[in-house]
């Protein structure tokens, strides 16, 4: 009796738990935090599906996370699927690189992104042979083609200070190289461009037929001579620095290939002796080479000290513009005039891009100069040093380009200026080919940026830090405590 009385008693006891304030209030606060778990954990979910572009802001100087206004304006007019896949192991993905990679996703529906452990799907990657050799490179493809984007193209090492400096630059070039290879892999046709051989031109260097090659361009070598007309497949010649002059069957070939709606560019040296074949074309468009090489009076104009190092003004055109833009000068060493002709037809459009100052003026023969002075007899300027010419035509509309050097296109003369040199052929060489909306992406510096901050100011930010702080902090808690304490 004793028993069930006593088990009575412990049932109502936990029954009036169940009613107690405290009961209550305790499971009000599970609920609550339940529910608050529930909601974070469903909030979490959800971000994670929002495109990193949305939900992750990109505080860098240089803008490493972020795509510029070209990689949006390709990526986001894609009209066919194109799957960006990262090669490494898993857990050794450069977080870089992925981040990169998904904020391309981010930009169209059309783009898929993935990661593949080339240890545990080695057949995968059978079709690419060895251009993978490098864990983090990344393989573009669409329907059409594919081609894969080595992780030294991505990070880019420049070596070209490290004797002067000891230390080298390390850019993240991965915006320029996946955007170039996405145009490659949905591009209908590549424009092909042929340079002309047989009259001494000197080799392309290698970082130049890269950048070309970089620029989604095929570039193939034509001898003229052994052609009966220019390959109909082609979209541009390129005659570089010849160091001898066109047969008269070449020239007539090249300005039938023009007049038919053809594009020519054209780079020369100064040359002691006349070229008038070559000649005979330049003039069919309304212009000749001038004699000598050209120096600037104007130290504004040229590098100091080298007055044949010619800084010149950048005049506005399609071409020349992005460099504007950008702050970028053009570096034209030993370059000589390029002169309208007095007379020429009124179809053409000679158009300016790099021109000297009044003050410049012309040696006719500098190796056997005396003075790199000014001298009666010199020519006076202003000198165009690079000019556009079109003509609108039956079958299109004829473009030729013509820079008087070709040492701007020596790697260390480009490094002078920042890459312009390199930006300025290659914009010349897309504008031929009609490809004005080229890929002409900047890679972005990894180098550390140290904040250098004067001793004097130094010691004020650690008194401020270990003293000021920590007392203005407590004199704030001693005010809370005396308001309280007078409720």
């Amino acid at each position: 009796m004793k028993d069930q009385q006593t088990k009575r008693t412990r049932a109502a006891r936990k029954k009036g738990l169940w009613k107690t304030r405290a009961f209550r209030s305790g499971g009000y606060s599970v609920v609550v935090s339940a529910v608050v778990t529930a909601v974070v954990v469903a909030l979490n979910l959800f971000v994670r599906q929002i495109p990193a572009t949305y939900t992750k802001i990109d505080m860098t100087e240089e803008g490493l996370y972020s795509l510029g206004e070209q990689t949006e304006s390709i990526v986001g007019a894609l009209d066919m699927d194109v799957t960006l896949t990262l090669v490494a192991q898993s857990g050794g993905e450069d977080s870089l690189i992925l981040e990169t990679l998904e904020r391309y996703a981010a930009l169209s529906d059309h783009v898929k992104v993935e990661t593949l452990d080339p240890v545990l799907y080695p057949s995968r990657l059978e079709a690419y042979g060895s251009a993978i050799t490098n864990a983090n490179s990344v393989v573009v493809q669409s329907e059409k083609r594919s081609t894969v984007v080595d992780y030294n193209e991505l990070y880019v090492t420049d070596y070209s200070s490290y004797y002067y400096t000891g230390s080298y630059d390390v850019s993240f070039d991965a915006e320029n190289a996946l955007t170039t290879a996405i145009d490659y892999v949905v591009s209908d046709d590549l424009p092909v461009v042929y340079a002309l051989t047989g009259h001494g031109e000197p080799e392309m260097e290698d970082w130049l037929s890269e950048a070309i090659e970089g620029e989604n361009v095929e570039l193939e070598e034509l001898n003229l001579l052994a052609q009966e007309a220019v390959p109909e497949d082609a979209d541009c010649l390129l005659l570089y620095a010849p160091a001898s002059d066109l047969s008269e069957a070449e020239a007539d070939r090249i300005i039938d290939y023009m007049e038919g709606g053809g594009r020519l560019l054209l780079i020369t040296d100064y040359a002691s002796a006349a070229l008038p074949n070559l000649a005979r074309v330049t003039e069919n468009y309304g212009l000749t080479a001038q004699t000598g090489v050209i120096f600037e009076s104007d130290m504004n104009y040229c590098l100091g000290g080298y007055p044949h190092y010619l800084l010149p003004e950048i005049e506005s055109h399609e071409i020349t513009d992005p460099l504007t833009e950008a702050r970028l000068y053009a570096l034209m060493p030993m370059a000589h005039g390029i002169a309208r002709l007095e007379a020429y037809r009124s179809s053409l459009e000679i158009s300016d891009l790099l021109t000297t100052t009044d003050g410049a003026y012309a040696k006719a023969d500098p190796y056997t100069a005396t003075t790199l002075e000014r001298e009666d007899g010199d020519a006076s300027g202003p000198f165009s040093v690079g000019v556009a010419v079109t003509e609108d035509v039956a079958d299109g509309q004829t473009r030729m380009v013509w820079f008087s050097t070709s040492q701007m296109l020596m790697q260390d003369v480009n490094a002078m200026v920042g890459g312009g040199n390199q930006d300025l052929f290659l914009n010349a060489l897309n504008w031929m080919c009609e490809r004005e909306n080229n890929i002409s992406i900047r890679s972005k510096s990894l180098m550390a940026q140290y904040l250098t901050i004067p001793s004097g100011e130094a010691s004020l930010i650690s008194a401020c830090i270990a003293v000021v702080l920590p007392l203005a902090v407590v004199a704030a808690g001693v005010v809370v405590c005396v308001r309280r304490r007078k409720r």
